[in-house]
């Protein structure tokens, strides 16, 4: 009986290991699996697979509800989507050329990934090419500038990054201009351009990166926003406005993919004040040049995360103790926190510097140089922030569930409940959401004791990533 007892173990020890490996904290490999279950007693083919055993129907099917969840190849499931190993991936970084963009796009040459970096200053592109290529090695990054606000030349952007390496597993959403002043000193012409280019901007990136995403099986699509997404601050309308409209996109777009059950994660970042040369390029209204609001962090440690939302996405991640407070301010009493930014001490002055603001801002032409990562605040810049990296270590219990609709939706692709009726009505069959038609007579099988519609072996439906 000891000795039953014994087996037993050992064979759930091997399926844990072998098809749980966030639960094992190892991801095995194809031999490894091969002699754990041979050591475990467990019935093994030549090609190393494990033979299901017919006397225990039940363990038989948590074993393939745990078979459907592991992929091969070490790549981590976050919330339903795989994600590759960094030295694998191939990332697009938009809006590169300086500051967080440019810092991502170095983290993640530094990590392995293979790299393709886009804006519209082309010097600083090819400079940043020339830093990666002495860092990591020639052939891990190649530059392709970009306006974001041309829809055109992003969706050149990603067929130019597929052609190069074959694939684009995550896409980083990260160009930005802005325009500091009263809403009555700012242009018509300045707020459409700030618009266009922080929202459109990546509302363009996403609708080029999702095809080439679906193309690689899923994927992880990353905008950056900000903490003024949460919490606007005066003389900031233009930008604050984009930065809540990026926001909204990302939230509806995560939706639409998890009814589709599309694998494809949709990540939104909200970094605080950083040291980068954003305010430098800025264009002023103010009376003086534009100065972040302290405390400011180092572009490194809001890379640092997007790196980490590649590999484990999540839907938001707030970088910092000043975006979990101003989150936590704006839901417990807006109002308050008007009042305090009314405070000319507390609000406008943060924002200004008494030198007056420099003539070569960004907005309509992008900085001649090398470009850069860090700016030239004079106070206080912090380099870690241990609060993001407790936070942005996983999902969150309720986005789970999120996840748990999307893996539905990809049992039962959209359309096939009223496959039937469509096609006694002579109706053509309903399209997948890849764009693919299913066929009209694919065999389906109701699961007793469930909704769910469940195809038969051997058939195809084109669901999209799959």
């Amino acid at each position: 009986m000891t000795a039953f007892f014994h087996h037993r173990s050992a064979v759930r020890l091997s399926r844990i290991s072998r098809y749980c490996p966030a639960i094992s904290g190892v991801s095995p490999s194809r031999e490894s699996c091969f002699r754990a279950d041979r050591r475990a007693g467990l019935p093994v083919t030549r090609a190393g697979h494990t033979v299901p055993s017919t006397r225990t129907p039940r363990l038989s099917w948590w074993r393939g509800q745990a078979l459907s969840r592991f992929r091969p190849g070490g790549g981590v499931r976050a919330g339903g989507v795989r994600t590759r190993p960094l030295r694998e991936q191939v990332v697009v970084v938009v809006g590169a050329s300086s500051g967080i963009g440019r810092a991502t796009a170095l983290a993640f040459a530094q990590r392995g990934a293979r790299v393709v970096c886009a804006a519209r200053g082309e010097e600083a592109l090819h400079a940043l090419v020339g830093e990666i290529s002495g860092e990591v090695g020639a052939g891990r990054a190649f530059a392709v500038p970009t306006d974001v606000a041309d829809p055109a030349a992003v969706r050149e952007l990603a067929a130019s990054a597929e052609r190069r390496l074959g694939r684009i597993d995550t896409w980083v959403n990260a160009a930005a201009v802005s325009v500091l002043g009263r809403v009555e000193d700012v242009t018509d012409a300045e707020f459409d351009r700030v618009l266009r280019v922080n929202l459109l901007g990546q509302v363009h990136g996403a609708k080029a990166a999702l095809p080439a995403l679906r193309r690689a099986g899923g994927g992880v699509l990353i905008g950056i926003s900000s903490v003024e997404g949460i919490r606007a601050m005066p003389l900031h309308s233009a930008y604050a406005a984009s930065k809540w409209g990026l926001r909204g996109f990302y939230d509806s777009l995560r939706v639409e993919l998890a009814q589709a059950g599309v694998p494809i994660a949709v990540t939104t970042v909200l970094p605080p004040s950083v040291d980068t040369p954003f305010f430098a390029h800025a264009r002023s209204r103010i009376g003086g040049r534009p100065k972040p609001p302290p405390p400011v962090y180092a572009a490194d440690v809001v890379a640092a995360a997007i790196v980490r939302a590649a590999v484990r996405p999540s839907r938001e991640v707030l970088v910092g103790g000043t975006a979990v407070a101003a989150a936590i301010a704006a839901r417990v009493s807006p109002a308050l926190v008007d009042a305090l930014l009314s405070l000319r001490r507390a609000g406008i002055e943060t924002l200004r510097e008494d030198r007056p603001g420099e003539p070569g801002d960004i907005v309509d032409a992008p900085e001649a140089g090398p470009g850069r990562v860090d700016g030239d605040y004079p106070g206080r810049v912090l380099r870690h922030s241990p609060l993001t990296s407790l936070l942005g270590v996983g999902r969150r219990p309720v986005e789970l569930l999120t996840a748990a609709v999307g893996r539905l939706h990809r049992s039962t692709p959209p359309g096939t409940a009223h496959l039937a009726a469509r096609g006694a009505a002579g109706g053509p069959p309903p399209p997948s959401p890849s764009g693919m038609t299913m066929p009209a007579d694919t065999p389906l099988r109701r699961w007793r004791g469930t909704g769910s519609v469940m195809r038969s072996p051997g058939r195809t439906t084109g669901v999209a990533g799959g």
